[in-house]
């Protein structure tokens, strides 16, 4: 078999044409294709144009859980569209966050139905309509159908696209390519200018720079030509400039600072930008208007990388940590965020358990050379666990500056320069971090800073995700345990259940099913739903569990009756939807009562799918004095009767008759599939309408034509 395709590849060259073609029709400033590598759950940035990779450096790499629009344009397939830098702060507030811009966004799922390949973005520069024009909607629906057809085309031949190490920048198009004569002619003019200007290429890169340009910003033009303005200008490595410069590639509009070139001098940069850079005036700054320079501090020596950059990947990696729940949630936040804020090569996250540091998240290091520093004691010598104990970070340019500090470390990992970081929260060790490089590394006063503050930062998100961990593994302890381990063996039916906890982030529920045999062919179903997600709720889920199987053999509507009349007596303050069935094999016939139950469906053999209805019965707890009714309706040989909690169906704004309407539907379409992968379709089928907010139980009964079938569960 041959191997993939490398994103230098063929393969990628298609993909680039495809991608360029699209942002052409729809005049979009920004394109970006991200990938999804086979069996990853990570959107890789592949392509890119419009917008430097500096800037799109925390979002290379995008997690299918994250809170973002290429995330949940992939998970939910369908096109996001954010309007207005308004609305991307009220549904994407993280990403606001670090990007306080004026741009409109689009992100449509490139799909072909079993698979995702990956994801198309286009931005567009200021507010735009609450909807992207049709025109737009069609350019890139059609582009992601291609994107689709190629991607498949070439895993199917063995040779499956895959992202590279960074992403590939596309150069814009160009409407004409100036002749010699008139570049030279442009350059004159730009010399004759007063004051001086530069030019910045797609990358953030001099690549012109006239005489007195180079003149007021202090170096010659061979100096700045190529290079980022913060690697040879020191004092330009300012907050205020790095924004002003991102606020004029996102949002295309033209917009100006001033910046204090050491000693004294202010100078103003008027930017103006479009596809292909940002253009620059470079004008000294009227003395009134600057701030009085004795006031000011003076910029110190700047860190690698600078400080604007590193404040620019700390406020990203702030917002995306509040967004994080469990441990697992950290590590990845963690390990995706500080390698390119820093240009370290290699990271190990830690954690103390039992008196050791843990290892439980790393990048750059093989897994063979992690376990040797696994479980490290906190006693030992080791810089991570000493850095933790007394609480100081440590910082090493050089193998020789390690082992002075530590004469008995030995050291395997193979690189050069690291850094050390104590994760400490409310007084606390919660864990240590490590960060390598291949290369010497110099770690100035104020990168030091950035680190140590980071540390503190990921030691809370730390300690939160911890106790959220605990929480969580004890509450679904007690609902697990809560729940039937295991259905009973009956001749005559196969029973198929399944459970699906609501989104992340919520407490436990209280779904419950069971199944009770009452006779020799006779058996009993039930399925509830106590009101709530907490301790409480899954508390009474037992309780009515108990209080069901003690009247198990009475009639469907006595049953509901007398665990209504218990649950009023205990008044919990939660209420229950309960459906209750006693099935009659030997008559091929169901009794069924409801108490504010969803209806259950009944497949015939022949796939026909109907809806049963039942008698309104109010929640159980409310009044003690309600009645439920029960219903008899036939149940034929190898028909399968369908139980679930409204998880199964309703979703955040979809209307409830629909939903049914819609399982009903899937249940026809899913011919004559064994109970089991019946069971597993209709799960996925409830999972398209992601994000849900309630547990999810299914009881499926199928009657048998003959044999002696089991019950699984």
């Amino acid at each position: 078999m041959q191997g993939p395709v490398a994103t230098t590849g063929s393969g990628l060259e298609q993909l680039e044409l495809v991608l360029s073609e699209v942002v052409r029709e729809t005049d979009a400033s920004v394109g970006l294709l991200y990938l999804l590598p086979p069996g990853e759950e990570v959107l890789r940035l592949a392509l890119l144009t419009g917008v430097p990779q500096q800037i799109m450096a925390p979002w290379a790499r995008v997690r299918l859980g994250s809170a973002v629009p290429v995330a949940d344009a992939v998970r939910e397939g369908r096109l996001v569209w954010v309007g207005s830098q308004e609305e991307l702060a009220r549904r994407y507030p993280g990403t606001s966050l670090v990007l306080p811009h004026p741009f409109a966004l689009a992100a449509a799922p490139i799909s072909d139905g079993p698979t995702d390949w990956g994801c198309l973005a286009l931005g567009w520069p200021g507010s735009r309509l609450p909807q992207p024009t049709p025109h737009e909607r069609d350019a890139m629906q059609d582009c992601c159908r291609r994107l689709g057809l190629l991607l498949h085309s070439a895993a199917g031949m063995g040779r499956p696209v895959l992202p590279g190490a960074q992403p590939r920048m596309l150069p814009p198009p160009r409407s004409r390519a100036p002749e010699p004569a008139v570049a030279a002619a442009a350059a004159d003019f730009a010399e004759r200018l007063p004051g001086g200007c530069c030019a910045l290429d797609e990358q953030g890169r001099f690549n012109f720079v006239s005489a007195a340009g180079a003149e007021l910003m202090g170096t010659g033009v061979r100096t700045l030509l190529g290079a980022l303005p913060r690697q040879v200008l020191p004092w330009l490595d300012d907050p205020v400039f790095e924004d002003r410069y991102r606020a004029a590639v996102i949002s295309r509009e033209s917009t100006s600072c001033s910046v204090l070139k050491p000693p004294d001098r202010w100078l103003s940069f008027h930017m103006y930008p479009d596809a292909h850079g940002v253009s620059i005036r470079i004008i000294p700054a009227d003395t009134d208007e600057a701030p009085d320079s004795s006031a000011l501090l003076r910029p110190t020596q700047p860190a690698s990388p600078g400080r604007a950059t590193a404040l620019y990947y700390l406020v990203h990696l702030a917002a995306t940590l509040t967004e994080a729940l469990g441990v697992r949630d950290v590590v990845e936040q963690v390990t995706d965020q500080i390698m390119p804020a820093f240009r370290a090569q290699a990271l190990a996250l830690m954690v103390t358990e039992e008196g050791r540091l843990k290892i439980i998240g790393h990048r750059g290091y093989t897994p063979e050379l992690m376990a040797l520093f696994d479980a490290a004691p906190l006693t030992s010598n080791a810089p991570a666990a000493h850095v933790l104990t007394t609480g100081i970070p440590r910082f090493f340019a050089g193998f020789a500056e390690l082992k002075r500090a530590y004469p008995n470390a030995v050291v395997r990992d193979g690189k050069s320069s690291w850094a050390f970081l104590p994760l400490i929260a409310s007084g606390r060790g919660v864990g240590s971090l490590v960060l390598a490089y291949d290369r010497p590394h110099t770690f100035a006063e104020d990168e030091r800073s950035i680190l140590t503050a980071l540390a503190g930062l990921i030691a809370q998100a730390l300690d939160r995700a911890r106790l959220y961990d605990s929480t969580q593994d004890l509450a679904h302890s007690l609902q697990a345990s809560l729940l039937p381990q295991a259905l009973p063996h009956v001749p005559g039916l196969k029973v198929v259940a399944r459970y699906l906890p609501a989104t992340r982030g919520m407490d436990i529920g209280g779904d419950f099913y069971d199944v009770m045999r009452t006779g020799p062919a006779t058996t009993a179903v039930t399925i509830g739903d106590v009101q709530g997600h907490s301790v409480n709720a899954a508390a009474l889920m037992g309780q009515v569990r108990t209080a069901v199987h003690a009247t198990t053999g009475a009639p469907p509507g006595e049953v509901l009756s007398r665990t209504n009349r218990l649950l009023t007596d205990l008044d919990p303050g939660l209420f229950t939807s309960c459906l209750h069935v006693c099935l009659d094999l030997a008559r091929h016939k169901a009794c069924l009562a409801t108490a504010g139950h969803p209806p259950p469906l009944l497949r015939h053999a022949d796939g026909r799918t109907e809806v049963i209805d039942l008698p309104a019965g109010l929640l159980l707890g409310i009044d003690p004095g309600a009645e439920y009714v029960t219903k008899e309706t036939p149940l034929p040989p190898g028909s399968v009767l369908v139980l679930y909690t409204d998880g199964l169906v309703e979703a955040p704004g979809t209307d409830p008759d629909e939903a049914i309407t819609g399982l009903v539907d899937e249940l026809v379409r899913s011919g004559h599939q064994p109970i089991d992968a019946l069971a597993d379709t209709l799960v996925h089928h409830a999972t398209l309408s992601t994000p849900r907010s309630d547990d999810l139980a299914l009881l499926l009964v199928q009657t048998s034509h003959g044999g002696q079938p089991s019950v699984r569960r």
